[in-house]
């Protein structure tokens, strides 16, 4: 005999064949059975100490999940838990724990099962709303789910091509009502991913036979037709051009209906910077020709906005940096950003200023194309020499997809060098390019994937004393984490470059390449290995090299919720020629750190010492502290 599967609420819900129909029962009391091995565990008082209520679940057979799933959604627990335990509230959780266990038993595969609640020994569906016991001193839920069933049948239809249904929605698997809905959430996906926007579930047919402990499971699909993109409203903006608006977002009116390019809009407005909330709805209705209009509702965000960072070491001193924000200069989505930074403030040499300006004008060229303008200048006084820089440029990044970045300017530099050797000015023309693949799982702190770069920058010098070539440079870094909740994280960095063309003499000091500290090499002081070269008769002079390769390894250890450590070795070569030939020397470090999680990156506290190389004088425990893991 097969039946119809439905859902009541009552005392007791059996599943069965009664005149082919599934029909419910009140058991009137509580049933007694052999309990689950988990009884013990899971069952008893639990959630509020000093509630009045006794509280035990009992399930008799089915599979061992069960009773922690029954308990999770119960709402019981949740009424014991808050300490809302008079009668009236118990009474209420109890009948609505019927059909929320009868949930948890069908997305099991349950289809026969028997529900027992009683208040005192009395069977809560039995007890009037308005009768409520003034207090209730046990409850007792007892649970037998009866055999588990299987599809003898899984079939959904039509399927659009491409479409991946979920791998336990088949004949002969465990039937759960979780598969079948995952099921048909897929199947419409999949005609909405080819077109149809309108794709929904046209009829179900879920037929339970309980003498053979099968389901018959049939899904039919109403695809619709193939549409195309209609028109975009816009409403919510206030300080925003619509005009600018609608070319930020790219909205593909005429093409075919696409979700990813649904998204696609989402995203490039959410880039943008402007909006703190962006709703994209589809129509109800297909429009003639059959396109589908889709409603924008944005919620500007505020204007400015204003940070700051941080970094210390004991050797560099503190570092501290600002930037202030104006998200819409011009009414179009232009970002100003004033970016101003101070560094080696108590460190071994004297402090570095930078100050720098840009503008960002998103949907310049295309949607995915942002134009910006930037001024900057800076002062170093290092070591072994002074910089002091300018740079003005213009370029453009293109964004394709969150994973993928692209970009190449053009700029005028102009630079003043003080070394051992004396004063040296550089005037050139660049044109740095770079890309960049990113795709980690979090940005601040990840756990799986990776992330790779390469960058060159092509220069011209404008006078003798600059040389001409380009600089290249590519990293890579990677991410596996294992253990219950990525627990252990092992985290490794790579990083090499080179310049091309001119002698080291004529390269722009910031050009060339040097190893030490936070970004290089740990435990050794801040671009404290570089390299020898002679200049006539004022003798070696130390400066940075053209080639250049580091190595870091580092493990990350989740300890508590919010507390990590880590566990890091790093390495670096630098080579006074281009393609890593001629004299070199390198360095190693290593140490370990204490992270702290905080909601935007964890807090970073590491000590490193030198292990290897350098020039003998990074002796001592290196400290770093900051804000975002070292990579």
């Amino acid at each position: 005999m097969r039946s119809w599967i439905t859902a009541g609420v009552s005392a007791a819900i059996v599943l069965g064949t009664g005149a082919g129909m599934v029909w419910a029962q009140s058991s009137g009391s509580s049933s007694s059975s052999s309990s689950s091995p988990f009884s013990g565990l899971f069952g008893g008082k639990k959630g509020n100490d000093s509630s009045p209520v006794d509280l035990d679940f009992n399930v008799s057979g089915g599979d061992d999940d069960l009773l922690p799933q029954i308990r999770s959604t119960s709402l019981l627990v949740s009424a014991q838990d808050e300490g809302r335990v008079t009668g009236q509230d118990i009474l209420a959780a109890a009948r609505g724990d019927y059909a929320r266990i009868l949930g948890v038993l069908y997305d099991n595969g349950y289809y026969s099962g028997l529900i027992d609640i009683s208040l005192d020994g009395t069977e809560a569906a039995t007890i009037a709303p308005l009768d409520a016991p003034a207090v209730v001193h046990k409850v007792v839920v007892h649970v037998q789910p009866g055999p588990r069933f299987r599809y003898s049948r899984a079939e959904i239809a039509p399927v659009a091509p491409g479409t991946v249904l979920p791998k336990d929605y088949r004949t002969g698997a465990i039937a759960r009502t979780g598969d079948m809905k995952s099921a048909a959430t897929a199947a419409v996906s999949g005609w909405r991913d080819v077109g149809h926007a309108k794709a929904d579930v046209a009829k179900t047919e879920i037929v339970a036979d309980h003498a053979t402990n099968k389901i018959d499971s049939q899904i039919l699909l109403a695809p619709g037709p193939e549409l195309r993109f209609g028109q975009l409203t816009i409403r919510g903006e206030k300080r925003m051009d619509p005009r600018r608006l609608r070319k930020i977002a790219g909205f593909p009116e005429g093409e075919k209906f696409d979700p990813e390019k649904l998204e696609d809009v989402r995203k490039r407005l959410r880039r943008s910077g402007v909006f703190s909330a962006i709703t994209l709805t589809e129509a109800d209705y297909i429009s003639p020709g059959n396109t589908l209009d889709v409603d924008l509702l944005v919620v500007e965000q505020k204007l400015r906005r204003l940070g700051a960072g941080f970094e210390y070491s004991n050797t560099d001193g503190l570092a501290l940096t600002a930037y202030w924000i104006n998200r819409n200069l011009f009414r179009g989505g232009e970002r100003l950003r004033v970016d101003a930074g101070v560094s080696d403030i108590g460190g071994d040499t004297g402090r570095d200023y930078n100050l720098g300006v840009r503008i960002d004008r998103p949907a310049t060229i295309t949607a995915d194309t942002t134009g910006y303008v930037l001024a900057q200048v800076v002062s170093q006084q290092e070591e072994d020499y002074d910089l002091k820089s300018g740079t003005f440029g213009l370029g453009f990044t293109w964004l394709p997809s969150d994973q993928l970045t692209a970009d190449v300017a053009l700029q005028y530099r102009a630079l003043r060098v003080d070394d051992d050797s004396g004063q040296t000015d550089f005037r050139l023309f660049a044109l740095p390019a770079s890309v960049t693949w990113d795709k980690r799982d979090d940005k601040n702190d990840a756990k799986h994937g990776y992330w790779l770069s390469g960058g060159v920058i092509p220069f011209v010098g404008l006078q003798d004393e600059t040389g001409s070539g380009a600089q290249i440079t590519a990293e890579g870094r990677a991410y596996y984490s294992f253990g219950k909740d990525d627990k252990f994280t092992l985290a490794g960095r790579a990083r090499l470059g080179t310049v091309a063309g001119p002698d080291i003499q004529e390269t722009p000091r910031d050009y060339l390449f040097w190893s030490g500290g936070g970004g290089t090499v740990r435990g050794h002081s801040y671009e404290s290995l570089g390299v020898e070269v002679i200049q006539g008769p004022e003798g070696p002079v130390k400066t940075g090299g053209m080639s250049i390769v580091t190595l870091t390894a580092e493990t990350r250890i989740q300890v508590r919720e919010k507390i990590g450590v880590a566990i890091f070795a790093d390495a670096g070569r630098v080579w006074e020629d281009s393609a890593w030939s001629g004299a070199s020397g390198w360095q190693a470090g290593a140490g370990a750190g204490i992270r702290y999680k905080t909601p935007i990156g964890p807090l970073r506290f590491d000590l490193a010492t030198p292990v290897g190389g350098g020039d003998g004088d990074d002796g001592g425990v290196q400290v770093y502290i900051g804000l975002g893991q070292a990579f």
